[in-house]
């Protein structure tokens, strides 16, 4: 039976999102195109129709996470009379740290995107530029190289933050790591406004 170029498209966005979301939980090889395409309600068969390959999918799958993760900042920040700490509050959070399957890709695939084909590294590079600009403009600070650096460096201690929470079984410690990481972010920012 022939499906109709609007269903084809919308099994096409259905097997992204369910990709962005398993990829997450699984990372990129530990989960197959079966089970990728099962978790989309589909079936392995249409798989070549939609994508060149599964560094195909990963890659718009990544695109989708990001855009997502950086959506969501902005939405937090936009609607909070404090912008960055909320940012700060959602990102560094034992919610997030529990979001497996939905929370930042930079933390649940970073590691595994370095082994990854350039195709599926090119969205973290972007989504890493996206989130520092996110950073930068919710400091207020002229844009220059030192307020690059201060938004790396808070970019740094927020993923390596959630990312050892999440790596922890206690979860005293694994809060604790957030709240350091939230309060030195919190310092870097002052200074920012301060210099």
């Amino acid at each position: 039976m022939r499906v109709s170029r609007a269903q084809a498209e919308a099994n096409r966005e259905a097997v992204i999102n369910a990709a962005s979301r398993l990829f997450r939980e699984h990372g990129f090889d530990g989960i197959g195109l079966k089970d990728l395409m099962k978790g989309a309600g589909l079936t392995q068969g249409g798989f070549y129709k939609q994508f060149q390959s599964k560094d195909d999918l990963a890659a718009q799958a990544s695109r989708r996470a990001i855009e997502h993760a950086t959506r969501r900042w902005s939405a937090v920040a936009t609607a909070s009379p404090a912008p960055l700490e909320a940012v700060i509050e959602l990102y560094l959070s034992m919610g997030h740290r529990e979001e497996k399957s939905d929370g930042c890709p930079l933390v649940a695939l970073g590691a595994d995107a370095a082994r990854q084909s350039e195709e599926v590294r090119a969205p973290f590079q972007d989504g890493v530029q996206a989130h520092l600009q996110i950073l930068n403009e919710l400091m207020h600070e002229p844009d220059g190289p030192k307020a690059y650096d201060k938004a790396m460096a808070m970019l740094s201690l927020m993923v390596g933050a959630v990312t050892i929470s999440r790596i922890l079984n206690d979860e005293e410690m694994s809060q604790r790591f957030l709240d350091a990481a939230a309060d030195e972010v919190r310092r870097i920012a002052a200074s920012a406004r301060s210099a």
